[in-house]
């Protein structure tokens, strides 16, 4: 694992969602995070996962999150958590970019 990554220097990697591109900055057996950039009004749809749970702190924009049936207007400096196998989303319904780090652990 790298110590130190100069960020600005790094490519964007597309997504497995349309409008969601990232920068791996962590990628471990037991986890990861990412910088993860979030085109205006792109959507990542409902989902879960049986055997992680995700994290996610907000860098720039509003998004709206979804934690199973709770929404929330999200804004610079929101922390949200989605436990393992509750349905949760992302949504930019802005014109703005977002700009989201985005982990998880695995459990």
């Amino acid at each position: 694992m790298e110590n130190y990554k100069k960020t600005n220097l790094m490519d964007w990697e597309t997504g497995k969602v349309k409008g969601f591109n990232g920068k791996n900055l962590i990628d471990l057996k037991n986890g990861g995070l990412k910088m993860v950039k979030v085109d205006s009004f792109a959507t990542y749809p409902s989902h879960l996962h049986h055997n992680k749970t995700e994290y996610v702190y907000v860098l720039e924009g509003s998004p709206k999150i979804a934690i199973g049936k709770v929404n929330y207007a999200g804004e610079k400096g929101d922390f949200f958590i989605f436990p393992k196998s509750i349905k949760h989303s992302i949504d930019n319904p802005t014109d703005s970019e977002c700009l989201l780090l985005v982990g998880a652990i695995n459990n």
